[in-house]
């Protein structure tokens, strides 16, 4: 158990995470030539194309450190603030951390808020220096910024490239000579935590895990504590590039289980395995409870594809345990599910996810948060308004409470008046401003998430010419002024588009929705009223015109009334016309919501 090192790599997106992974798997000849690609722990085809980690990514490594062999258990985490769930899991099954940072790019918000949450967990942090070879790096000024932040010397820090592969040798050395090697029992009974799983359609369900005390053999009768139910271990074995079976996992390392489970629910990631017979009494403190930041429905396009989406969602949350569903009914589209997510990057990854790993083709409804709302009757006792169907009935309406969130930016000083105005703009407090250096900026504000939700990320990336960093953390409740603003088609509700909005923002929205609409729906027979609606009171309107055939082309001269007798009868067919038509809305209506500023 003292050869065997755990760690995990964090830093923020772009800063080089999968590619020291790469240099670390073939410094140790974990992968042959043969092998070796570019993001190599990156499996999906969505990870390559969009060059981001989505999943963590465990592996194990063999090194051999002055005559001696060692186990090194790397975990590649996500950069992204919406995977942040991922980090804290992989966090949770080491020792240690590599911090890496971008040596041309210095420290940025997701970098600090992986830090922190790695001291939380008492993981020792090794900082690694990245991209020292780029022309615009500057080592000497970045090595001071970690030694601030850290507290550490600058001797600490390993400067390396992960591109060209200086300092590689330095790094699996410190790892091994920092990073204290795992502790527990090897004569206790079994307690493993599982920090992930993923669904295999030949093998069932597989379950990553690390062995805190004990052991666990092929063939072991075991039993995972938050379900109750017990099973018999077919497989265990080690996560190299492929998996490698093997008899037994000792204390401290990590690996995979494989019991044939076949139904997804069964598995909780964060929970505790331990043997059936003498069980362990103390379930090990798993993750904090997943909080979704962003609600959106999903609903399948033709509704008899219900529960095929119900199971591909369920072995979607195997694989991504940060995703939180429960079903609901909409009268525009029928039978879906209501889903959380931790932000709309996440909401897009899972949507392409459900269309290419699962065949499923899915309509999402406008994305928002979470509300509370007190009605009159019992101002004390808080209804979750999750969708705005939910929301009482306005007169009765007391109070509404909005989730709001502390967003740091980092960013360069000549950005700090654009961003600032994004911010203001929506509905921002800005509570702190400190300058890290004489060029790099801190930003802290308080911000409403509804705000937050839709193209916030992007429009701070355009002001800030891309210099800017952001992260968020939520703060709690606070009232707001907001209503509830419907879009009418044809004079009927349409529930899937309706909003909960700010009060001042409720106008301008509601005629930009109302005028992108009007782009989207294509024409009728008659003339379709698209309004925007805060009860039964219209705030904007537009009108897709109807395709008329020309009725006048046979009158050629002769009186007025003539003409006017085909055009009035004429109107009284689209009339009647209309009050029979309903009108078809596409999928494309349902995204183009969310880009309104387009």
């Amino acid at each position: 158990m003292k050869n065997i090192r755990n760690f995990c790599i964090i830093a923020h997106i772009d800063h080089g995470k999968s590619t020291l992974a790469d240099r670390l798997l073939s410094a140790t000849g974990a992968v042959t030539e043969r092998e070796e690609q570019a993001q190599l722990l990156d499996s999906m085809d969505l990870e390559r194309e969009r060059g981001i980690t989505i999943k963590s990514h465990a592996i194990q490594m063999n090194y051999t450190h002055k005559g001696e062999e060692y186990i090194l258990n790397l975990i590649d985490t996500p950069g992204h603030v919406d995977f942040s769930y991922e980090v804290s899991r992989s966090i949770a099954a080491c020792e240690g951390a590599l911090l890496v940072v971008d040596a041309a790019q210095s420290i940025q918000a997701q970098t600090i808020s992986n830090l922190y949450l790695a001291l939380e967990n008492d993981l020792t942090i090794i900082p690694v220096l990245n991209k020292i070879d780029l022309p615009s790096a500057s080592p000497e000024e970045v090595t001071d910024d970690i030694v601030d932040l850290l507290g550490c010397t600058a001797e600490e820090v390993i400067p390396a490239s992960a591109k060209t592969g200086i300092g590689i040798i330095e790094i699996l050395t410190a790892v091994i000579e920092r990073i204290p090697a795992p502790t527990g029992v090897a004569d206790e009974s079994l307690q493993a935590l599982i920090f992930d799983s993923v669904y295999n359609p030949f093998r069932g369900v597989e379950t990553y895990f690390r062995v805190l005390n004990g052991s666990i053999k092929k063939g072991q009768h075991i039993k995972f504590m938050a379900t109750g139910k017990t099973y018999y271990a077919d497989e265990v074995g080690t996560l190299n590039l492929t998996q490698t079976p093997k008899k037994e996992i000792k204390t401290g390392d990590v690996g995979y289980l494989i019991t044939g489970i076949k139904e997804a629910k069964e598995i909780k990631v964060g929970d505790t395995i331990t043997d059936a017979k003498s069980p362990t009494t103390n379930v090990i403190e798993g993750f904090e409870d997943v909080k979704p930041m962003v609600f959106a429905g999903i609903y399948p396009v033709d509704t008899e594809d219900y529960e095929e989406l119900r199971s591909s969602m369920e072995k979607l949350q195997l694989n991504d345990a940060s995703l939180v569903f429960v079903p609901e009914s909409s009268a525009a589209l029928g039978f879906g599910f209501r889903c959380g997510f931790l932000g709309m990057l996440h909401l897009e990854i899972i949507q392409e996810r459900l269309e290419r790993e699962f065949d499923m083709t899915v309509i999402t409804t406008v994305p928002n948060v979470s509300y509370k709302a007190y009605t009159n009757r019992n101002p004390d006792t808080a209804i979750l308004v999750n969708n705005p169907s939910d929301l009482p009935d306005p007169s009765s309406l007391n109070r509404m409470e909005e989730p709001y969130i502390k967003a740091t930016i980092i960013t360069k000083s000549d950005f700090v008046g654009s961003v600032m105005s994004l911010c203001i703009e929506k509905r921002g407090q800005i509570t702190n401003q400190t300058y890290l250096t004489t060029e790099r900026v801190e930003l802290t504000f308080d911000m409403p998430l509804a705000e937050i939700v839709f193209d916030f990320y992007d429009r701070l990336k355009t002001v800030s010419k891309g210099y800017a960093s952001f992260d968020y953390a939520p703060i709690g409740l606070r009232d707001a002024k907001l209503v509830k603003v419907d879009v009418l088609l044809n004079g009927n509700i349409v529930d899937a588009l309706s909003a909960l909005l700010h009060q001042d923002n409720a106008y301008d929205i509601g005629k930009k929705m109302t005028e992108k609409l009007r782009q989207l729906i294509p024409r009728q027979q008659f003339d379709i009223p698209i309004q925007a609606a805060i009860g039964a009171k219209i705030i904007a309107r537009e009108t897709v015109k109807a395709l008329r055939k020309d009725v006048t082309a046979k009158c050629y001269g002769g009186d007025i009334s003539r003409k006017r007798k085909l055009l009035e009868k004429q109107k009284k067919g689209k009339k009647r016309m209309r009050q029979v038509g309903n009108v078809e809305i596409p999928q494309e209506a349902f995204m183009a919501v969310l880009k309104l500023n387009d």
